[in-house]
């Protein structure tokens, strides 16, 4: 007979454990969890049988399956790279405009571009490529390198201010930090640049600027102020702002000369990826041409 104290409100048998006056009952284990228990000891050794288990001085038990995630993995990624090839092969052995003009192969690239674009370019240009403040819009018509399927391949594989020896580069200065213009003269470039893109200004400085922005700007942004593609100068004239387009940002932008960066993706990316990227890229923004230099307007 056991000589184990025995609960007197449920008259279970006690542990002998107590704490702060309450006692643990020895209750047994609910049956249906004692099953569950004893199968789980029985499927690992099953499992401890069939599969890689045991680490050995030498590697591991190999199991009786000889199953390996290795070796599938290994396999998978020939068997992707193979895929990958075919079609690499086949964006290689066409130009930009049969890409675009062969359905099944356009969409090999675009799902190729998505891929890339998502990995590579979202960070900045933003998941569906619309941009943000100093990171170009790519779903737009307004290209400050231009917008042909040939321009942007190009500025994807050189890149803008990049380490590539044919990079994409321009230079805004910076007129006020630099020194070149005073506060003042700043402030007036401001209100002519306002001007230009068609919105109220201040006359009087508008009036004075007019010859700043013929001795600083024009070689660049052209004496009616709409750009130039090939110096990758914005137009002045539209609504697109990369910056802003609020007098602040435009003062900001003269006095401090904000220039980005693109890094060039030659070497990182094959020849087929890039044109499946530039594919990409031109369908999204609706596969025109124009330009950031499209359209005059008539001088302040």
């Amino acid at each position: 007979m056991s000589d184990r104290e025995r609960d007197e409100h449920s008259g279970t048998e006690t542990t002998g454990h107590e704490w702060d006056g309450i006692k643990e009952l020895d209750n047994p284990l609910p049956r249906w969890w004692l099953w569950i228990f004893y199968g789980s000891i029985v499927v690992a050794i099953v499992y401890w049988v069939l599969m890689p288990a045991w680490p050995g001085l030498n590697g591991y038990t190999p199991g009786v399956l000889k199953q390996s995630d290795r070796a599938d993995l290994v396999r998978d990624l020939a068997a992707l790279q193979a895929q990958r090839g075919q079609g690499e092969t086949l964006l290689m052995s066409a130009s930009l405009d049969q890409i675009e003009a062969n359905p099944d192969l356009q969409a090999h690239a675009l799902a190729v571009g998505q891929s890339v674009f998502g990995d590579n370019c979202a960070t900045c240009h933003g998941a569906g490529g619309g941009g943000a403040k100093g990171y170009p819009n790519l779903r737009d018509d307004v290209w400050l390198w231009g917008g042909s399927l040939a321009e942007i391949e190009h500025t994807i594989r050189v890149g803008v201010r990049a380490a590539h020896p044919e990079t994409r580069t321009s230079q805004m200065p910076a007129f006020g930090r630099d020194g070149m213009l005073d506060a003042g003269q700043v402030s007036d470039l401001t209100e002519y640049v306002v001007a230009l893109s068609g919105r109220e200004a201040d006359v009087a400085a508008v009036g004075r600027a007019r010859q700043l922005y013929a001795d600083n700007c024009a070689a660049c942004h052209t004496p009616t102020g709409v750009g130039d593609r090939t110096l990758g100068a914005p137009n002045l004239t539209d609504r697109e702002w990369l910056y802003g387009s609020d007098r602040d940002s435009i003062r900001t932008q003269i006095h401090n000369g904000r220039n980005g960066v693109m890094p060039t993706w030659e070497g990182r990316f094959s020849p087929a990826v890039i044109k499946a990227l530039a594919v990409y890229v031109h369908v999204n923004a609706g596969g025109g041409e124009a330009s950031s230099v499209a359209g005059e307007t008539a001088t302040p």
